[in-house]
């Protein structure tokens, strides 16, 4: 008589990696959702995102904290090379804009990222350079230099990336930064098609720099690393050209 141990599915080895960007990406929609578009009303409606990112750093950072022990990012090694491709990335991703000039849009351009990028998390919600200005910023950055590489890096390449080559087996039983083709496809597709058409082109060019410094250093600590300098570039650049759509 053959015995089928049933796992609940918390005890899933792909939960420590899924569950952040899950929760992550269910409190993003909820900006869009709690919006009003009008600059009438009180920011925290008008930009919930002030408030609504905040806590989406604390309830996702929580749940890291209490995933820790699943996440090897060890060897840290090749963080020079990382550095250097999050720079290249970031000009890559920022450049089509620079392109664009005012006039009647052409629909095409839009995935290129020739657009402009005018709208979006504008910390001039608050009166420039206030306590609260500072306190927006600031948060902003830690979202995207510390939350947003953990939660995307644990789950596209510490998870995804893996299960593809895995099949039936645990995602585990896969070397970090073994390559195939058909992971490389899905894994950067999947990191395009989560972003806006505008971003699609930069996403591509991203994704792929990242799959690369996987394979080449086999450290999931140098991608967390990467994206956290490519944030960083990415938003002080933001932070001088007012282009807030890019953040």
């Amino acid at each position: 008589m053959t015995i089928v141990t049933r796992h609940h599915w918390t005890e899933s080895p792909a939960v420590p990696y899924a569950a952040p960007l899950v929760i992550f990406m269910l409190l993003t929609g909820v900006t869009s959702e709690i919006k009003v578009e009008n600059s009438a009303l009180p920011w925290f409606q008008s930009a919930p995102e002030h408030w609504v990112y905040p806590l989406q750093c604390v309830i996702v950072g929580a749940v890291l904290l209490f995933f820790r022990k699943h996440y090897q990012l060890a060897p840290w090694r090749g963080l020079g090379l990382a550095a250097m491709l999050a720079v290249v990335g970031i000009a890559v991703w920022v450049l089509p804009a620079s392109l664009y000039h005012d006039g009647q849009p052409v629909p095409w351009r839009g995935f290129l990222g020739v657009v402009p990028r005018t709208d979006g998390f504008d910390p001039n919600v608050f009166p420039s350079h206030s306590a609260a200005w500072w306190t927006t910023v600031a948060l902003r950055f830690f979202r995207m230099v510390v939350i947003v590489p953990f939660v995307e890096e644990l789950f596209w390449r510490g998870f995804l990336m893996r299960q593809v080559q895995a099949g039936d087996r645990d995602f585990r039983t896969v070397p970090f930064g073994q390559h195939s083709w058909r992971a490389f496809w899905i894994v950067t597709l999947a990191v395009t098609a989560v972003h806006q058409p505008h971003d699609y082109l930069g996403a591509f060019v991203w994704g792929s720099l990242v799959y690369w410094l996987a394979v080449r250093t086999r450290s999931l600590g140098a991608c967390v690393f990467m994206h956290a300098v490519g944030n960083l570039a990415l938003g002080l650049y933001v932070m001088q050209t007012r282009q807030w759509g890019f953040w």
